[in-house]
C-alpha cells in the first residue's frame, strides 16, 4: 500500500485501543472482572499474526511463481514480524491465563498449539538462513511456508475446536462476541485489531525497505 494514511490511521487505531481500553467501561463478568481488559491486547495480536502470516505465504506463493528475490524478502519479513506479534499475543495470553486460570501456562490444545505453530516458524527461519543460495532459498522457503501456514491453521484454528478447551469459542465454549461484548467494547477491540494488522504491514515494509539500503550500501 502506497501513502502515509494508512499508517496515521494504524497509529491512531492503536492508540485508540491501548488508551481507551484501560481507562473505558467494561463487562463485569465473574472471574475475568478487570482482567477481560486484557482482551484489547491479547486477541487482536492473534488476528493481526495470521493477516502477517497469511501475506507471507502469499509473497511465497508470488516468489515461487517468478523467482523474484524481492517478494521472496516480503514473505520472510511478513513471516518475522508475524511471530513477533505472536510472541506478544503469547504473553498478555500467558499474564491472562495466571489471574484466570491460575497458572502462566496449562495444559490447554490451544496453548499447545500456539507453542508447536511458533516452533514450526523458527525452523522456517532457520531453514531460510541457512540457504545461501538465493533462488534454492525461494524453492525451499516458499514450499515449507505453506507448509507452516497449512499447520498454523490446523492447529490453533482446527483442532481447538475438536476437544475440550478453555479458550472462548472452543471446545464447546462461547465466543467472545455471543456474551461479553457489549456496545462499549466492540469498537475498541475491532480498532485494536484493524490497528495492529496496518502496525504490523508497516514494520513489515520498514524491514524490507531497510534490508534493501543495507544491501545497497555493502554493494557501494
Amino acid at each position: 500500500m502506497k501513502g502515509i494514511w494508512w499508517k496515521l490511521l494504524g497509529l491512531l487505531l492503536v492508540l485508540f485501543s491501548l488508551v481507551y481500553g484501560m481507562l473505558g467501561p467494561v463487562q463485569r463478568l465473574p472471574i475475568l472482572n478487570e482482567t477481560i481488559r486484557v482482551l484489547y491486547y491479547h486477541v487482536p495480536m492473534w488476528f493481526a499474526m495470521v493477516a502477517l502470516m497469511l501475506s507471507s505465504l502469499i509473497y511465497s506463493l508470488k516468489a515461487l511463481n517468478t523467482n523474484n528475490l524481492a517478494q521472496d524478502s516480503y514473505a520472510f519479513e511478513s513471516a518475522k514480524t508475524g511471530f513477533f506479534l505472536a510472541s506478544i499475543g503469547l504473553a498478555t495470553g500467558m499474564v491472562w491465563a495466571r489471574f484466570t486460570w491460575g497458572a502462566f501456562w496449562v495444559n490447554d490444545p490451544k496453548l499447545n498449539g500456539t507453542a508447536v505453530t511458533m516452533l514450526i516458524y523458527l525452523a522456517y527461519f532457520v531453514l531460510r538462513n541457512s540457504v545461501e543460495d538465493p533462488f534454492k532459498r525461494i524453492r525451499l522457503a516458499g514450499v515449507y511456508n505453506i507448509f507452516a501456514f497449512v499447520m498454523m491453521i490446523v492447529f490453533i484454528g482446527i483442532l481447538p475446536r475438536l476437544t475440550d478447551s478453555l479458550h472462548p469459542g472452543n471446545g464447546g465454549n462461547p465466543g467472545f462476541n455471543k456474551y461479553d461484548l457489549n456496545s462499549d467494547m466492540r469498537p475498541v477491540f475491532y480498532s485494536a485489531v484493524i490497528g495492529w494488522i496496518l502496525i504490523g504491514l508497516w514494520l513489515t515494509n520498514l524491514r524490507v525497505r531497510y534490508k534493501y539500503l543495507k544491501e545497497k550500501h555493502e554493494q557501494v
